[in-house]
């Protein structure tokens, strides 16, 4: 990172008006709203430290590794002064009724966030854009764009630049866009005014999320043991799904959106303007049957660009054989099972194995 900005070290720079601009060139290439904040997260540390203490963040050792570096956004990335937080929405248009899809077992549920191309670049091409046209603008200055892929506190500082609030299930709700939305930060050395955090928590008395929730991961309000959450079930976890997960797990074969989907201020939800998040090989209403029939070369085709491609073909087939194991006993199930109950990958065989035991029984 850059640590050169001599127009902000002579006083010649406008640092209001340049904020104003940023946030406005941010809309114009594609975010929804963007607000600035300072690198303080020293509040956010008791609550991460008993969370990691706690083992909820399960396999995914880079959590602890990182350990309050996640709070401490100028460690991270030295001579970091002021975060632009952004987020842009990712609903895709005309995208089949998720409850719909959920209701039926023969049918294959992917977290509508992951039916169009890999968010991490998408966003983060943005952010490298704008950065550029800040650039533009006043010349050189320290940058570096994140999206979900660095120890950041994402909804912590979208929190306090005032995007929204964390709801009950710690997801990031914003009054007008609900939270069906991806999240990145461009971190500077620009000393630019923080904008005002949202001064209310506007969940009240409802908890809905919590109950929802299929395998009760949601343990209390802002507080989720990851280890027992769909989404780390079928994407972070890299072996065996527990088996008193599985039953619960449904036609859920890639992440899960339940919290979402009941929460009251996702009705102001709006689809997704970008092109990138159109749903791509039909995968918002699919058949497990037809996607358990793909073969490796066939997945990485179909999931190139996709953020689904990281979890591999082993675990996507793992994935499927316990939403195969939920779904409807019918002649077609049971038979796409059979035809990989000798499957080079001992993980999926054993998931196989528990699928057809289910509906044996």
């Amino acid at each position: 990172m850059q640590n050169e900005f001599p127009s902000v070290e002579s006083g010649g720079l406008d640092l209001t008006a340049l904020a104003a601009r940023i946030k406005a060139w941010a809309q114009e290439l594609g975010f929804a709203r963007a607000a600035i904040t300072d690198t303080d997260l020293s509040a956010a540390e008791p609550a991460l430290t008993e969370w990691l203490a706690a083992g909820f963040h399960g396999e995914m050792d880079y959590m602890a590794r990182h350990g309050l570096t996640r709070a401490r956004p100028a460690e991270l990335v030295p001579g970091t002064v002021s975060i632009v937080s952004v987020f842009m929405p990712y609903l895709p248009a005309g995208t089949s009724n998720a409850e719909a899809m959920l209701q039926d077992g023969s049918k294959a549920y992917l977290s509508r966030y992951a039916l169009g191309r890999d968010y991490h670049k998408v966003l983060r091409n943005r952010l490298q854009k704008l950065a550029e046209r800040v650039q533009a603008e006043i010349g050189p200055f320290g940058f570096r764009a994140f999206v979900d892929s660095a120890p950041v506190l994402e909804v912590e500082l979208a929190k306090k630049a005032g995007l929204g609030w964390r709801g009950k299930h710690t997801l990031l709700l914003n009054r007008e866009y609900g939270s069906f939305f991806f999240i990145g930060e461009l971190f500077t050395d620009l000393p630019l005014p923080p904008d005002p955090p949202e001064p209310n928590e506007h969940c009240g008395r409802c908890t809905r999320c919590l109950g929802a929730c299929p395998t009760g991961a949601i343990v209390a309000p802002y507080k989720v043991d990851a280890r027992k959450c769909i989404s780390y079930l079928t994407i972070e976890l890299k072996g065996s799904i527990p088996d008193e997960y599985r039953p619960l797990i449904g036609n859920r074969v890639y992440g899960c959106d339940d919290c979402q989907l009941v929460c009251p201020w996702n009705r102001f939800a709006v689809d997704s303007k970008e092109a990138d998040f159109a749903v791509r090989h039909g995968l918002d209403d699919v058949s497990l049957v037809e996607l358990f029939g793909w073969d490796e070369a066939t997945f990485r085709e179909r999931m190139a660009g996709s953020a689904i491609l990281r979890i591999g073909h082993e675990r996507w087939l793992r994935n499927l054989a316990v939403g195969l194991g939920n779904a409807p006993t019918r002649p077609d199930i049971v038979s796409a099972l059979q035809s990989r109950i000798n499957d080079p990958s001992e993980l999926v065989r054993e998931h196989v194995a528990w699928a057809l035991n289910r509906h044996a029984a």
